[in-house]
């Protein structure tokens, strides 16, 4: 049987205040080394969903196992430290840190992940091969992040991502600024590097011309009920 490295069962979240928003997630799976792409609309509760996921958010009832572990009864401090270790984070917007350089920026979950950091046998030494894998010249390492193009910002991202082999990555809307031949390369980059390790991916988007790249889409209204203030 395949191992389960992510896990919801019967999650309930609901946001307070006047425009409250709620969230239910009986099932939910990911497996080892399986992709899947969640597919919703604007304002679905995509980034809902992925905040709790990562432990930034806690459910009000339910459970999200992480590699074996439930998350939401850890304490906000393990949270942290669990989630540096067992996740890397694309973002959106990438989130680099401008003026550092590349390889800080790559080296920086290590920094807050000693068990992913023992992963690696030299981390600077897997940062400069992963920017390599990922299409970067070589040198890239000692640039400020703030001197790369978008492109390459967005690789950097993904390096930083990788880097300690975290059993999930979480990629939310990573190719939404991206054309057609842009988002083409940028996944069999990211899918090389995954499929190399058995990483498991989950990601979030908004466009399902992707959906043939991944093991299986999911719609998040099919697994998911959401209910705002006045439905």
């Amino acid at each position: 049987m395949t191992k389960a490295v992510l896990s919801l069962s019967q999650v309930n979240f609901r946001w307070p205040g006047r425009a409250g928003f709620s969230l239910s997630v009986p099932d939910l799976i990911v497996a080892e080394g399986e992709s899947v792409m969640l597919l919703g609309e604007s304002g679905s509760g995509k980034s809902t969903l992925l905040s709790l996921i990562c432990g930034t958010l806690l459910p009000d009832s339910g459970s999200i196992t992480l590699d074996g572990t439930d998350i939401s009864a850890l304490s906000g401090g393990a949270r942290d430290r669990f989630r540096a270790e067992q996740t890397g984070v694309i973002f959106q917007q990438f989130n680099l840190l401008p003026f550092a350089t590349v390889s800080d920026n790559i080296l920086l979950p290590l920094q807050f992940a000693p068990q992913r950091r023992k992963r690696t046998h030299d981390a600077t030494r897997e940062a400069e091969n992963l920017c390599r894998a990922l299409g970067l010249p070589d040198g890239t390492t000692r640039a400020k992040a703030s001197a790369l193009s978008v492109g390459q910002q967005q690789r950097v991202a993904v390096a930083r991502a990788l880097i300690g082999h975290p059993p999930l990555i979480i990629a939310d809307e990573p190719t939404s600024a991206l054309d057609a031949t842009s988002q083409a390369a940028f996944l069999d980059l990211l899918f090389g590097q995954i499929g190399a390790h058995k990483t498991s991916l989950l990601m979030v988007s908004h466009d399902p011309r992707l959906g043939d790249r991944f093991d299986r889409v999911i719609r998040l209204e099919d697994i998911a009920e959401i209910k705002r203030d006045g439905q």
